[in-house]
């Protein structure tokens, strides 16, 4: 087997093979969709062999690996000559395979999600969960409320605070706002929920930051709104998915809710 980077000839079957599991690789299909004219699609490598693609991964400051095991041993092999990864995540039975052969090398890891239901929704599976709330675009004089969100979230998934590098952080919230990707639910004047759209591939959208705050928890205001939400973007892409830790049951409860069924599992370990 063979690793290399990915290339015009290459790009094709990378994506047929990542369009398998399109809801378990949307990530790296959205790198090599809709980043080819920025440095990141040279982070996207192919592993080959007589009977074509076996495995495709992305590698930066996180590595995201879809593959066969026959692909694993050469792709660890690769990898590990890399560094600065803060995150490895994948389908769950790779990353494991994967850290069984790479992970003496790469150090004791700050914190392992070892199972991460994937989920997805279709048009045909949405339920409508009442007209308590509006939902929109998030606007630009809402950023520093998104933001609070956003980070309060991810310092309880991921147990660390992104705004230790707030002006970054709050200039990718604000690009992202610009770019009408991040959504809110409103119960009067209150913005009550919140989520933004991720990666995207042809197959699927994948949805991320999706948070309620506590004090507005248990009255149907998250189904609502993540319902009226997936309607809207059903109008532009076929389906919709997202990835949630296994021992979240309030929010697994509110996705099978709205209809997402579970298709999948993610494993992360993170530096």
């Amino acid at each position: 087997m063979q690793v290399e980077a990915i290339s015009q000839a290459s790009l094709r079957p990378a994506l047929d093979y990542l369009a398998r599991s399109p809801y378990l690789n949307v990530f790296i299909s959205h790198v090599l969709l809709h980043d080819s004219a920025s440095s990141v699609r040279k982070n996207v490598v192919v592993v080959a062999g007589e009977r074509g693609i076996a495995g495709v991964a992305y590698h930066g400051r996180q590595i995201v690996i879809a593959a066969e095991p026959i692909a694993i041993p050469p792709l660890a092999a690769y990898l590990l000559r890399h560094s600065g990864n803060r995150m490895i995540v994948g389908a769950r039975e790779t990353v494991r395979e994967f850290w069984n052969i790479a992970g003496r090398a790469m150090g004791r890891p700050r914190l392992v999600r070892d199972r991460q239901l994937v989920m997805a929704v279709d048009p045909s599976r949405l339920r409508s969960c009442g007209p308590l709330v509006t939902v929109r675009h998030a606007e630009m004089d809402e950023w520093r409320a998104v933001a609070e969100s956003s980070a309060t979230m991810i310092r309880q998934e991921l147990e660390y605070d992104p705004r230790r590098n707030s002006v970054n952080f709050n200039m990718a919230i604000r690009e992202m706002i610009d770019r009408r990707l991040w959504w809110v639910g409103v119960a009067g004047s209150r913005l009550c929920f919140f989520c933004n759209v991720g990666p995207w591939s042809e197959q699927t959208a994948q949805l991320q930051g999706i948070w309620t705050p506590p004090e507005l928890r248990g009255q149907g205001l998250a189904a609502a709104s993540l319902a009226a939400i997936c309607d809207r973007l059903f109008e532009i892409t076929p389906t919709l998915s997202l990835y949630v830790n296994d021992f979240n049951d309030a929010a697994i409860a509110l996705y099978r809710r709205v209809g997402f069924e579970h298709i999948g599992d993610f494993q992360t370990i993170l530096f």
